[in-house]
């Protein structure tokens, strides 16, 4: 009898990164507090609380559409353990049942729909189409990627993540040349994050018979994708840093080097190693990205 387990749980949720969902989805706000004046600490903690569970319940989503798949993954597989506490994928392993990850995901979006409309109007209108987008586009890019010659899944897939942020400016602020800026500046980062998920994860993917950025272009050709993502985020960074404070600006330079390195250290050694070598730099990018952003609320 499969008895009920917290580390099974943890390993869904990707627990260990809770932190990062929050901050992310605050960066957005911080700027909208910036351009519109103002900050309440009760939407604040509503926002930040909108972000945990709504990407949370991404990633359970993310699981349970692939978790069939899943089962092909070599058990040598280093990304899983970077991404999950326990280094397990437990829908793969039975120690959840696909109807109770379900049952997980539709009680994280009801949580999360509630926490929305605590939000003024239309504010809370304009997140909650961002929701349902997201999650829409995120069962999109799952399926899609099973059989793509052109990588469509990747490149829709991906405006979830650059919404995400967005959607935190939403919470207070409105459609405007900031939110589309942001989005800009995101959305080639998300790519780029990609092609350096998809480089670290190819074995598996092959073993899947998924078609990632690796499968469809092979991994010196994921290398140039990345790189070329990367100047695109630098290109798009200059519009967003025109709203922004020098203790932003030198957070954003921090940030720039480290995905310089990445893509030094992968066009040198384009290889599932050195992308799950290089992977938290990346993510350590995007962190600091959000904190600087933050903190430059406060420091003028």
């Amino acid at each position: 009898m499969k008895t009920f387990s917290i580390r099974a749980y943890m390993d869904l949720t990707r627990a260990h990164f809770f932190f990062v969902w929050p901050i992310l989805f605050l960066s957005g706000l911080a700027l909208a507090y910036q351009n519109y004046g103002g900050f309440s600490w009760e939407l604040t903690v509503t926002a930040a609380f909108i972000g945990l569970f709504g990407f949370v319940a991404g990633l359970v989503l993310n699981d349970y559409v692939d978790w069939n798949l899943d089962k092909k993954d070599l058990e040598t597989d280093k990304l899983t353990k970077y991404w999950r506490p326990f280094g397990k994928r437990p829908l793969a392993r039975g120690q959840i049942t696909p109807q109770e990850a379900l049952q997980l995901f539709y009680l994280l979006i009801f949580i999360t729909t509630l926490l929305i409309f605590r939000l003024p109007y239309p504010n809370s209108l304009y997140v909650f189409l961002i929701m349902l987008y997201s999650y829409s586009v995120e069962y999109f890019y799952q399926v899609k990627k099973r059989d793509q010659r052109f990588p469509l899944a990747q490149l829709l897939g991906r405006t979830d993540f650059a919404l995400f942020p967005v959607a935190g400016y939403l919470c207070f602020g409105q459609p405007d040349m900031t939110a589309l800026s942001y989005f800009l500046f995101f959305y080639p980062l998300a790519l780029a994050h990609l092609g350096v998920n998809d480089l670290a994860d190819y074995i598996n993917d092959l073993a899947r018979g998924l078609k990632s950025v690796t499968v469809l272009y092979g991994q010196k050709g994921t290398a140039y994708w990345i790189m070329f993502f990367t100047a695109l985020h630098f290109l798009f960074a200059s519009l967003l840093m025109t709203h922004l404070g020098a203790l932003t600006l030198a957070g954003f330079s921090f940030s720039f080097l480290l995905l310089l390195l990445a893509n030094f250290v992968l066009i040198k050694s384009p290889n599932p190693i050195s992308a799950l070598k290089v992977l938290p730099w990346v993510h350590a990018a995007m962190l600091v990205y959000a904190v600087s952003i933050i903190a430059g609320l406060w420091v003028v």
